[in-house]
């Protein structure tokens, strides 16, 4: 969604994966004042679209931000897809870290199945404090029907 949207606009994309770890590594984290520096530049660009999550950062983004876009889905589908772009690792992919050397972590499946199941519940009430315009996709359906209705170039 962030590339198609991003294609649209004519706007780069930030992948926030790709700024909390450090190129070339297993997915090693960045430090964390070193990731925070690299979002808060990012989001004081005058024009972005951002595609993660990373909660601790959500408020001062959406102090900027125009409008939001949630995509979930079920934890079951979330490991899934994790697992088939793990083993998959298409250095081309949208959000792929440069350089990476992937391999299926039980941490991060752990943090799928268990400590996200809920995330979509969170993410609600957050942003409803900031009142920003947000469309919601909790289906692969409602997903294809937004590239259609607001013509973005089709997912790859």
């Amino acid at each position: 969604m962030a590339v198609a949207l991003s294609e649209k606009l004519g706007i780069p994309p930030v992948h926030l994966d790709q700024l909390h770890h450090l190129p070339g590594t297993d997915w090693q984290q960045r430090p964390e004042a070193e990731f925070a520096a690299l979002h808060d530049a990012a989001i004081h660009k005058e024009r972005w679209v951002i595609e993660g999550s990373y909660s601790r950062l959500i408020p001062q983004r959406l102090a900027r931000a125009t409008g939001v876009i949630v995509i979930t889905s079920n934890h079951w589908r979330r490991s899934f897809r994790y697992l088939k772009r793990t083993l998959a690792n298409q250095p081309d992919r949208a959000g792929h870290l440069q350089g990476a050397k992937d391999s299926i972590s039980w941490s991060m499946l752990k943090w799928i199945l268990f400590e996200t199941r809920n995330s979509d519940v969170i993410y609600a009430e957050v942003l409803q404090e900031f009142g920003l315009p947000t469309v919601q996709c909790h289906t692969a359906a409602a997903l294809n029907n937004l590239y259609r209705t607001w013509d973005l170039p089709v997912r790859r």
